[in-house]
């Protein structure tokens, strides 16, 4: 009878996919607006489409290299035959899930521009419905590769006893995790990559050289920010948190068989995710406002579905375990509610650096009187000082998880504890994607108002929202980090589980010393930390020469076309959008080869103390960057819009001037090299796990 749950998994799947159906067939039945209005919609989302099938292009050449190298290790015995096949379905499933959040997104724009002529209550509803399909495509595409995956592999391993038959999947599961991976590293990095160069290349000349507004249609960087915004915001977005949720139901699944449970233990994460999705869909219901809502109450009916979603998971989820697991383990359910309040912590806490109802921004804001330098010290501060609360919920939802579900007596108990608050923080990523996609969305529907001169009634609405999608996507940024903390450190223990069953097999006797005068372990530690300042430095260096590029060429159009500036003329956009498309597939190659290429090297060097030791090192400093970069950007962003709402002398005053230079420093920060941290130390993760028993056979140091 427990056995019938796992069913629950499929089923959510397709609920999932086909409410994404639904929504955006619903977002297609409002008018897109004038003449005008659909011109620059299609404009955008024929630049997005584009940049998308020239960079699935690109990463497709990878695949199909990474799929005959791993038939290779298939071949030598190094991997299961079922690996190659599955990396291909992660990265397949992560790239599709991101493409059609994206082109509904695309189609979103428009139609919440021409909304905000009507309403605000009718733009949000707009905007958050074309937002839900992005977090109902990510789930729904997430749950059914696992859910095939699971059943296929069940059916393959039949004959076998059913722990060892749980072990074999969940040792097989775990390995095709890193197609996801690394289509979510190439998505997030290619792609804020792009969003930043031509957002920060339109900013420097447009808005502080030429002193002309924000999307302004005279200026020729202007579609392809917008086009930025989708590749970046929405389809990066989404490949990185389908990577994220599929990794932390495949890890803990792999714990639960090495706590001593089988089935059951494993039917657990892939049920809770599935009433997520239900409680997800109830949770968007309750998302609507008053007209004139300010952004508190904006943001209020956001949070309203997201607090709703949590508290049925929270009610469900106690059946669930109860049923599974039996009351001997109701542990494990208090487990699931720290990973549920950490989530619900960590977006608050986001919130209250991030936005510019509370002072943390404000004061960010109110640094710009005394110049552009203080706006950046005061930024740094912000961000820097927002790691120790956002580390705080972490560990707490670490601690919580482990010790409620019996870790203090039982070491592998904990950790599937540990695993399960993963699961439950990330439970209701359906409506919380949706609330970050909601954001992009936003934004592009502030440009089409400007860039087709719409009354001032329709722009301050447009602004509202995107005030509020700022927020919300410094929101969803940070439960990227939080999740991807909590899952690598799952992966992490996975990965040493799985080093165990590994050795067991080729008859090797396995000792790991991972005290911290070990040399090995040492240095592999020392090494991880060094990865993400140098990736990093990788991603900002890419957009800075990105921006210099759009630079130049805004440049020399507002010099050589005449009458552009003076609104006579019209720029070439097709340009801007070309030199973005073709530096970010350039660009991204680098930071995602060090992703892949560190664990094997240090695994062949070091051994498998060494690897460890890395990933634990770029879990530690990997997040605590990412939180900084992704807090500042935020802080920086909302106070520039706080200048602009007519606070500290509005636009065009020299507050105004002195945060837009703090908004283009974050702009890398927050949506390039932030984001792409959380998926580099999963990834990282992944990698080891997938070339262990390789590194384990020809590593110098075993």
């Amino acid at each position: 009878m427990v056995e019938n749950l796992i069913y629950l998994a499929p089923a959510g799947a397709i609920l999932a996919l086909a409410f994404a159906l639904y929504f955006a067939k619903s977002v297609k039945r409002y008018d897109e607006g004038t003449e005008e209005m659909k011109t620059i919609a299609s404009a955008i989302r024929e630049g997005a489409r584009a940049y998308l099938r020239r960079q699935y292009s690109t990463v497709a050449i990878f695949f199909v290299g990474m799929f005959i190298l791993l038939y290779v290790f298939v071949f030598l015995g190094y991997l299961n035959v079922f690996v190659p096949w599955a990396f291909i379905t992660g990265g397949g499933f992560s790239g599709l899930a991101g493409f059609l959040g994206m082109s509904v997104a695309t189609y979103t724009a428009g139609r919440t521009t021409n909304a905000a002529r009507t309403s605000l209550n009718s733009a949000l509803r707009v905007a958050f419905a074309g937002g839900s399909v992005m977090g109902l495509a990510v789930v729904g595409l997430g749950l059914l590769d696992l859910s095939v995956w699971f059943l296929l592999l069940d059916w393959f391993y039949a004959e076998l006893p059913e722990i060892e038959r749980m072990q074999m999947i969940t040792s097989t599961m775990l390995l095709f995790g890193m197609g996801a991976s690394a289509m979510g590293l190439f998505a997030r990095v290619g792609g804020g990559i792009y969003t930043k160069g031509a957002d920060v290349g339109a900013d420097l000349v447009g808005k502080i050289e030429a002193g002309i507004p924000e999307d302004d249609p005279r200026n020729p960087a202007t579609i392809a920010d917008n086009v930025g915004d989708n590749v970046g915001d929405i389809a990066g977005m989404g490949a990185d948190l389908y990577e994220s949720y599929v990794g932390s139901i495949i890890a803990t699944a792999a714990l639960a068989v090495a706590a001593g449970f089988g089935m059951e233990g494993i039917i657990v994460p892939l049920a809770m995710a599935a009433v997520g999705v239900v409680a997800s869909l109830i949770g968007m219901a309750f998302v609507r406002t008053k007209e004139d809502a300010v952004q508190s109450e904006l943001l209020k009916a956001l949070r309203k579905g997201t607090f709703i979603s949590a508290g049925l998971i929270a009610l469900v989820s106690w059946v669930i375990i109860v049923a599974a697991l039996g009351w001997e383990h109701i542990g494990l359910y208090f487990a699931v509610l720290f990973g549920l309040v950490g989530g619900l912590a960590i977006g608050l806490s986001t919130e209250y650096f991030t936005s510019h109802q509370y002072k943390q921004t404000r004061n960010v804001a109110e640094s710009a009187i005394t110049g552009h330098a203080t706006v950046i010290i005061r930024g740094f501060s912000v961000g820097m000082f927002s790691i120790a609360p956002f580390t705080l919920i972490i560990v707490g939802t670490i601690l919580g998880s482990y010790a409620a579900a019996g870790g203090i007596g039982d070491f592998n108990m904990g950790v599937y504890g540990v695993g399960l608050g993963a699961v439950g923080l990330l439970a209701t990523l359906g409506i919380t994607l949706a609330t970050d996609a909601y954001g992009p969305i936003a934004d592009n529907a502030g440009g089409i108002a400007e860039m087709t001169s719409q009354e001032p009634i329709v722009r301050e609405r447009t602004d509202a929202l995107d005030a509020l999608g700022n927020t919300t996507a410094a929101t969803g940024k940070g439960f990227c980090i939080g999740s991807a903390g909590l899952t690598a450190l799952a992966l992490i223990v996975a990965y040493s589980e799985q080093i165990y069953i590994i050795a067991e097999d080729l008859g090797m006797e396995l000792v790991l010393d991972l005290s911290i005068i070990n040399v090995p372990t040492l240095i592999g530690l020392m090494l991880g930390a060094m990865l993400p300042f140098v990736f990093s430095s990788m991603t900002l260096t890419a957009v800075g020469r990105t921006a210099q590029m759009v630079v130049e060429e805004v440049r020399r159009q507002f010099r050589d076309i005449t009458g552009l500036l003076e609104g006579t003329a019209k720029p070439d956009y097709s340009t801007c959008v070309d030199i973005c498309a073709k530096a970010a597939l350039k660009e991204m190659l680098l930071p995602a080869a060090v992703a892949i290429l560190s664990p094997i090297i240090v695994g062949l060097l070091l051994g498998v103390e060494g690897v460890l030791g890395l990933l634990m090192g770029a879990l530690l400093a990997g997040f605590m960057l990412a939180v900084m970069m992704a807090n500042a950007g935020g802080s920086w962003d909302n106070a520039k819009k706080y200048v602009e709402e007519g606070n500290l002398g509005g636009k065009n005053s020299d507050a105004h001037k002195a945060t837009i230079t703090g908004d283009t420093v974050g702009d890398p920060f927050k949506d390039t090299s932030g984001p792409a941290l959380d998926i580099l130390i999963k990834l990282m993760s992944m990698v080891s796990l997938v070339f262990a028993s390789f590194i384990m056979q020809n590593t110098l140091m075993m």
